[in-house]
């Protein structure tokens, strides 16, 4: 194939895509027939089946894309302008509600357990999530380990979204939401810096989001420190369950 086919086939499968993305957001999962998709792209069926194979493919593209763009515009404003990191996880975590509350058909494609966990976009939006929660914790401000606050947090919202998708517009709660990232908030947030309020958990937890830029420590060494915190965040997190 030479780089003009190239070319005009990518031209194809973007055109495609961005026509099953528009039905799949008017009217739905049933709304994405391979015709309606082939009308709306101005392609022949055939030519649906030769770039994603079936409809499920298709889906599968489709949501990958609209992911990719929401992560893409996630990382570029990935700081707020006063730098503070508990307004970050906010503004994260609001991004993603309104996210799921516009795109429905799309939030359940893109938390379809049989696809969450094999997709590269759904996994680039957590790893987003994952650098708001570090910075938080190089602030000295977490107190559970990173992993934990991720978990949590990922629960909650995709959790806040699917209740606030099975009530209709008018019978939704518009404080749902901020109650609820202020809930996990006050479960995973120390009430100060660790430097100021020293707990083992705060400590630990801040001291290894430095632990890579340390001076005059081997790979070994560093690996090694990195399995003591790990091993201590395990035991505190379990001796806190008990």
């Amino acid at each position: 194939m030479t780089d003009t086919e190239t070319a005009a086939d990518s031209g194809i499968r973007a055109r495609i895509v961005e026509a099953a993305t528009r039905l799949l957001r008017e009217q739905g999962v049933r709304g994405v027939t391979t015709r309606a998709v082939s009308q709306a792209a101005g392609v022949q069926a055939p030519t649906i089946y030769r770039q994603f194979g079936d409809k499920d493919g298709l889906i599968d593209a489709v949501a990958e894309h609209v992911m990719a763009t929401y992560v893409a515009a996630k990382s570029e404003t990935a700081a707020t302008e006063n730098g503070d990191p508990i307004a970050d996880l906010r503004a994260a975590w609001q991004a993603h509600i309104d996210f799921g509350l516009a795109n429905p058909g799309l939030y359940a494609l893109l938390n379809n357990p049989d696809r969450a966990g094999h997709s590269p976009a759904t996994e680039a939006g957590i790893e987003v999530l994952r650098a708001r929660v570090r910075r938080v914790a190089a602030a000295g401000l977490l107190r559970v380990d990173e992993a934990r606050a991720v978990a949590m947090i990922h629960a909650a919202g995709s959790g806040t979204v699917l209740a606030l998708l099975g009530t209709t517009p008018a019978d939704r709660d518009p404080g749902l939401s901020d109650a609820l990232f202020d809930a996990v908030t006050a479960g995973i947030l120390a009430t100060a810096p660790a430097t100021t309020d020293p707990g083992p958990t705060a400590v630990a937890v801040t001291f290894s989001t430095v632990l890579a830029d340390l001076p005059a420590l081997t790979d070994a060494e560093r690996a090694l420190m990195a399995e003591w915190l790990t091993r201590s965040l395990t035991h505190l997190r379990h001796s806190t369950t008990r």
